[in-house]
């Protein structure tokens, strides 16, 4: 770089240094522009991923459906019993078992109880009867002892496995493996043996960022083949002076299929079976793999409308630039014409006032970035929000586009300065 460009370069920052103030109200639009482009994308980008990881661990490759009551029911009069027969049935469960192609396995759920007592602790929760298999199908290991195995299921133990939040309520400190806890349904209580704890599951709690599912946290599964040994498949209770009987065979299935390129396949072959089998809608066919797809694209979405509305932000940055760099160049009129007059070129005026702009918007850019990231991690943290994830793509897109506007809206007023008349430039006061 020749000496005279040093000096240009050198001059323009010291035409800044001397102008301190001014030089940073010019420069907290690109600040705050910078940082609300980052905040809000780093916001969007975490809310974004937690949901994705809590659709992820309900399994893409699965296929959940579950027994659904009918929104219309026939009304009897009082004293009276209602029968009420909805939900899958096991020969939903064989048929898509046996003639539905790219089916690795079909788990079946039965819930038996809402409730688990131990000594004078009582907790509500789901007591479910399933097998082995249902473990891998949604990805969840043992955080204490073990998970049922294919013993317990032959035998008909009285085995279960429980959530994290049970094991706090009924236990607390105590270690819960080998210890008894009371199922109760109907007038029926039943004992069963403690063999395993589940590490806590992230997806428990619905409804989590739109993910309505079972909590696991909050469940005692024991084996299908004891639930159905020891429990009719119809449950009685009272209403306003009547008795209802449900009768539900299965509560829910979950459906693992060979490969992700036919989960949405198998699907609808499973809505057609339900379809032709049941003359009501008392069933819900989800499917993860395709909220996935469609939380994917509103995460898209979501971060072009959340950049388009930071991104005003810095255009009205810009536009406060050429503002002030127009009334500077009015304002240092005369210093411009006596540096042409000692020799300077039209480059050389357009050089130092380019210069001012795009270090304001360098020097904004840099602080903004700074402001931005711990601007998203407060939000989140005071707002309990999760984690913010600051992108480096973000961060470079934002810090790459405050200097494109100090170059685009420095331009003009460092072509205004260079091209006025040197001669009109001394003569102005």
């Amino acid at each position: 770089m020749s000496p005279l460009r040093i000096e240009t370069f050198l001059l323009g920052i010291g035409n800044l240094w001397l102008h301190k103030l001014r030089a940073l109200l010019t420069a907290l639009g690109i600040i705050f522009g910078v940082a609300a482009v980052i905040c809000m994308l780093s916001i969007s980008e975490g809310a974004s991923a937690d949901e994705l990881r809590l659709i992820n661990a309900l399994g893409t490759r699965n296929i959940i459906i579950t027994s659904v009551k009918p929104k219309h029911e026939t009304q009897m009069s009082k004293s009276t019993k209602l029968m009420l027969e909805y939900g899958i049935t096991r020969a939903d469960r064989d048929l898509i078992a046996h003639t539905i192609p790219h089916v690795d396995s079909v788990v079946s759920l039965r819930e038996i109880s809402d409730s688990v007592y131990r000594h004078d602790k009582r907790f509500h929760c789901t007591v479910t009867g399933t097998t082995p298999e249902f473990f891998e199908v949604v990805n969840v290991s043992s955080s204490r002892g073990r998970l049922l195995s294919a013993e317990d299921l032959t035998d008909k133990k009285q085995t279960c496995v429980i959530g994290d939040e049970v094991r706090k309520s009924l236990f607390g400190f105590d270690d819960p493996i080998g210890q008894t806890v009371f199922v109760e349904r109907h007038e029926d209580t039943q004992p069963y043996k403690v063999v395993g704890v589940l590490a806590r599951v992230q997806t428990a709690g619905a409804p989590m960022r739109g993910v309505e599912e079972r909590d696991l946290n909050r469940e005692v599964i024991i084996p299908l083949t004891t639930a159905e040994a020891r429990y009719s498949d119809s449950t009685v209770r009272p209403v306003s002076g009547a008795w209802e009987v449900f009768k539900v065979e299965l509560s829910g299935l979950y459906v693992a299929v060979d490969t992700l390129e036919n989960v949405l396949t198998v699907a609808e072959m499973a809505r057609r079976v339900f379809e032709h089998n049941h003359e009501t809608v008392d069933y819900d066919v989800r499917v993860p793999l395709a909220r996935l797809q469609l939380a994917e694209k509103k995460k898209r979405n979501s971060q072009l409308l959340l950049g388009f509305i930071a991104g005003i932000s810095l255009l009205v940055g810009g536009i406060g630039i050429m503002n002030i760099m127009l009334a500077t160049v009015t304002e240092r009129t005369r210093e411009i014409g006596i540096r042409r007059a000692l020799g300077a070129k039209q480059r050389d005026i357009a050089v130092q006032f380019l210069v001012e702009t795009v270090v304001l918007s360098m020097a904004g850019g840099v602080v903004g970035v700074l402001l931005g990231c711990l601007g998203a991690t407060g939000i989140n943290r005071i707002a309990a929000w999760g984690e913010a994830i600051i992108q480096p793509w973000s961060v470079g897109i934002s810090f790459g586009l405050c200097v494109a506007v100090g170059v685009l809206f420095g331009m003009y007023p460092a072509v205004s300065a260079s091209k006025l008349d040197p001669i009109e430039a001394l003569r102005h006061e």
